[in-house]
């Protein structure tokens, strides 16, 4: 029996709400209703201003807004019974992600971190036993540019309030140490603004999961090239993800590539919200609880 598609609405239209829609409209899982955003523009779907508006006409919501608006739009489905798919970060406010963590009980969520369903998330996640003892994660993130060039259009990413690269990338591979070695507890962490009305230029930080410390050192509006870079060290071997997707292994001698057969994608991980919206939710797609807890480390470092 072929499965009835999902009614989709996308609210917040900006880069990441118009990359879901068109892999939602691509996706045979799916039927997009419509968009949803306070700026109205033409698309070819219909395009309203509030949510309200097609509510009763949809099975599950994409939000992909500033992050200050999470919390009324997913309380707002969720009391109308509809499923929420959520860009992170969760929330900014900690009391705010967590009554959205206890209004998702009993209801198909998900929050989109990138690193849920890649495929060198599954081959770190599959080789972890044969690290030996694990001596330590460490992240290191590094920007020339904040806003990155993609996202100029976004001023909120350039304010402390909602943006900032801790929320906006860091959030990931908070998420995937999580997922790796449990629950984060934060020992030390801080955080440097140039201004008042102006995000964060680096952030520092030590973790713990599962007896393992976790050192963070990030940086943006710097002289040196865009990194992305999260390593396990073990005893035995230790693995590198550079990149996002290139990941690499070490027993001690160089760094040597890992062959991936495939990666994730918003079309991968829409495939697995479907099966979350039909009561199976699936490991390799995260809840709000999740979110939460991620929300819960990436905040310590903006206090």
């Amino acid at each position: 029996m072929i499965a009835v598609p999902i009614r989709l609405a996308v609210v917040g239209l900006g880069a990441m709400g118009t990359r879901m829609l068109a892999a939602a409209q691509a996706h045979p899982g799916y039927t997009v209703v419509a968009g949803v955003d306070v700026a109205p523009r033409a698309l070819d779907v219909p395009v309203v201003t509030s949510l309200g508006d097609v509510l009763s006409d949809v099975d599950a919501v994409y939000i992909a807004t500033p992050p200050a608006l999470h919390a009324r739009l997913a309380a707002e489905a969720f009391a109308a019974g509809k499923a929420v798919f959520c860009e992170k970060p969760l929330a900014v406010d900690l009391d705010e992600a967590r009554a959205m963590a206890r209004a998702a009980a009993g209801l198909p969520n998900a929050v989109n971190f990138a690193l849920s369903d890649m495929a060198a998330t599954l081959e770190i996640e599959r080789r972890l036993p044969e690290l030996g003892e694990l001596r330590g994660v460490e992240i290191r993130l590094q920007f020339p540019r904040w806003p990155r060039a993609f996202q100029s259009g976004a001023a909120w990413l350039a304010r402390p309030e909602q943006g900032g690269f801790v929320r906006e990338v860091l959030s990931h591979f908070v998420y995937l140490t999580d997922r790796l070695l449990g629950p984060l507890t934060v020992e030390s962490v801080s955080s440097d603004f140039p201004r008042a009305d102006a995000a964060e230029v680096a952030a520092r930080g030590v973790l713990r999961g599962g007896g393992v410390p976790v050192h963070v050192s990030a940086f943006s509006q710097l002289a040196a090239p865009e990194v992305y870079e999260w390593t396990v060290w073990g005893t035995e071997r230790s693995l590198r993800l550079d990149q996002w997707t290139d990941l690499s292994s070490s027993d001690g001698s160089a760094w040597e590539p890992v062959s991936l057969a495939r990666n994730g994608s918003d079309y991968s991980r829409l495939t697995l919200f479907a099966r979350a919206v039909r009561g199976d939710h699936p490991r390799d797609l995260a809840d709000f609880a999740a979110g939460l807890r991620v929300a819960e480390v990436i905040e310590a470092f903006l206090r």
